[in-house]
């Protein structure tokens, strides 16, 4: 059976450039590595040819002699290439075993395991066998240093704070050398509309790392509640009361927005529990920037105290419009 070419096999024209045999190589080797290919008979065939081409196509002296010679060399195991014409010299490439090659990820991650940018849980799927590579081949003069610690503190907005902004002055304890400390005064900025339990990171305001690795501030906002306002994400809730007359004939109201009082219109016939929606009427939020509704929630209040004529006129009411019509569904 004729040997496959090493250029058809990764997909590039044998003019190729290193960084377009690298690129072809990774994308191949995504594909058909046995985690990520799983139910192809075939995929692992496919990950050993990509494999053998990108080793032979990567090393510019083992791609020459394949141009030169073609693949007799590739299959010889260990043992003598043909000499180059003209030079004399003698080319070796060695194999592990029958189909495996000496082959060194480096040649794919860099001698940092990450200098070209290419995470290996991308072919492996396990970010912990990433890391445990990386770390692996890393020296420890390329190890990052260990960060300082973080410093937590919380605060309390009011309602209103919370939903225009504000700021807040912090005093963080520092730690430094010799077991020392001193308070620093820091100014953190409350973003409008943040919510109850969001956190505030300020980059590097916490304790000292080495080699200035410092940590991070970290800010839990308690937001206050407000005594007539709800909130759920960025819409406002408000419990209107109506009185009877109100809900069965309708009205013109003023009920009290987060910009201030607005009139509404109270359809005839409402009761308890009605929502109305009023546009555009709620909280603008600090990461999207789209603004919220404000929801009108309709409760019917009765007299607490009517005189002997308010009296009369419920009972006439009363009689002319029997109680029992409004739960007639249930019989």
């Amino acid at each position: 059976m004729a040997e496959k070419d090493f250029y058809e096999i990764l997909g590039v024209p044998r003019d190729a450039s290193a960084a377009q045999i690298k690129k072809a190589y990774r994308q191949l080797a995504r594909k058909y590595h046995p985690d990520k290919a799983q139910g192809d008979p075939h995929a692992s065939d496919r990950f050993k040819e990509v494999q053998q081409a990108y080793e032979v196509l990567s090393d510019p002296q083992k791609r020459q002699n394949y141009d030169r010679f073609g693949p007799v060399g590739v299959n010889m195991g260990e043992g003598p290439w043909p000499a180059a014409e003209g030079t004399g010299r003698t080319y070796r490439y060695t194999t592990k075993g029958p189909g495996r090659i000496n082959f060194d990820f480096s040649e794919i991650f860099g001698s940092g395991g990450g200098d070209f940018g290419f995470d290996f849980s991308e072919i492996f799927g396990n970010a912990a066998a990433t890391d445990k590579f990386r770390r692996g081949r890393q020296s420890p003069q390329q190890q990052a240093p260990p960060r300082g610690k973080d410093i937590e503190h919380s605060v309390k907005v009011s309602f209103e704070e919370a939903i225009y902004g504000t700021t807040r002055d912090v005093v963080a304890t520092i730690s430094q050398a010799r077991g020392t400390q001193h308070k620093e005064r820091i100014t953190v900025k409350i973003p409008a509309g943040v919510e109850n339990g969001r956190k505030i990171r300020v980059r590097g305001k916490g304790q000292p790392g080495p080699e200035g690795n410092d940590g991070d501030l970290i800010i839990s906002v308690e937001v206050q509640e407000h005594r007539y306002f709800k909130r759920d994400g960025a819409n406002i809730y408000l419990e209107v009361p109506i009185t009877y007359t109100e809900a069965a004939l309708g009205a013109k109201i003023d009920v009290p927005t987060l910009s201030g009082t607005t009139t509404v219109t109270i359809p005839p016939g409402s009761s308890s529990g009605r929502k109305l929606r009023l546009k555009g009427k709620g909280i603008k939020t600090p990461t999207r920037g789209n603004v919220g509704d404000m929801y009108l929630i309709l409760k019917i209040v009765p007299p607490t105290d009517p005189d002997d004529e308010t009296r009369q006129i419920l009972r006439d009411l009363a009689q002319k419009r029997p109680q029992d019509d409004i739960r007639r569904d249930w019989h």
